[in-house]
């Protein structure tokens, strides 16, 4: 198999139409690393927003049970991608996301703002720092993925095009990034899980956490009152996930798809899980795990 074999098979197909094939073969295939750190970096970006950091931080379960809490959002998420919308297990995943938001009073634009996160922060990450650009397709075809995650979640308003998500976010953050204790809390919870993921175990932890400022913006630091750190570091910081990539450009194509339940930094379930189990269950957990009378599956 080619280096470039896969992305000339994404374009054979149409993203308006074949976005899931499309959206699974970018990253599972061509970027499964670069997604899984460009989404952990998407949930900071998530906290800085007050009314959200405050309601993670109420719950205590970024704070208490951080590694339970980073699988469990993971490996929902990574079921939809890894069997599909309307796979047994893409249902119950969906399901348990919309049972968990279900259970909080949660704004359509709060709703709205983290599912632009997911759309825009892998485009630029992996723009930037990735093995090669995003292609069109693949830009319109995960934002064509997840405006139907939103649609089973029930998100309403949800822009058309990845421009359009971007433009979303970028508008929110300016209206809404700002200090708030509980986020920071949740912010350095996480930040503490990340210095314990191989290989970041091996490094000393103050270091680890140095490198993540590193590849922090300006605005997300200064919304948790993280560290003011020089030029010269973030750029070192991004120059070595950059290498990376200059690295990774000349490795064989990955034939078989890698998700988030295959990488050592999910340990909660080292004998395997069921999706319809994760997560909270702030209301009891419903036995069996089936939707309401009334109520869509997904």
């Amino acid at each position: 198999m080619q280096r470039y074999e896969w992305l000339r098979r994404i374009e054979r197909l149409d993203p308006e139409t074949d976005f899931y094939e499309i959206h699974r073969i970018s990253s599972a295939h061509e970027f499964p690393w670069d997604y899984i750190q460009s989404l952990s970096f998407a949930l900071f970006r998530t906290y800085a927003v007050p009314s959200i950091g405050e309601l993670l931080a109420s719950t205590g379960e970024f704070t208490e049970r951080v590694q339970k809490r980073y699988d469990d959002t993971g490996l929902i998420l990574d079921a939809v991608v890894e069997h599909g919308f309307a796979s047994q297990q893409g249902r119950a995943a969906i399901r348990r996301m919309n049972q968990m938001h279900g259970a909080y009073d949660i704004s359509n634009a709060d709703m709205l703002y983290v599912l632009s996160t997911f759309v825009t922060v892998p485009i630029r990450w992996i723009d930037e720092l990735g093995w090669r650009r995003l292609s069109e397709h693949e830009k319109i075809a995960g934002a064509n993925y997840y405006r139907e995650l939103g649609r089973h979640m029930g998100i309403k308003d949800i822009p058309v095009t990845h421009q359009e998500f971007a433009a979303y976010l970028d508008d929110y953050e300016a209206e809404h990034f700002a200090f708030h204790p509980g986020a920071r809390a949740v912010a350095d919870s996480t930040l503490d899980l990340f210095t314990t993921f191989p290989p970041n175990h091996r490094a000393p932890a103050g270091l680890v956490k140095r490198f993540s400022y590193g590849l922090m913006d300006d605005p997300l630091r200064a919304a948790f009152r993280y560290p003011r750190i020089s030029a010269l570091e973030q750029a070192l910081a991004r120059r070595a996930v950059w290498l990376r990539g200059r690295v990774v450009r000349f490795m064989r194509p990955r034939e078989e798809p890698h998700f988030a339940r295959q990488l050592p930094n999910f340990r909660s379930y080292p004998d395997g899980h069921d999706v319809s189990t994760l997560g909270t269950f702030p209301r009891g957990c419903p036995v069996p795990h089936e939707a309401p009378a009334g109520e869509s599956a997904a």
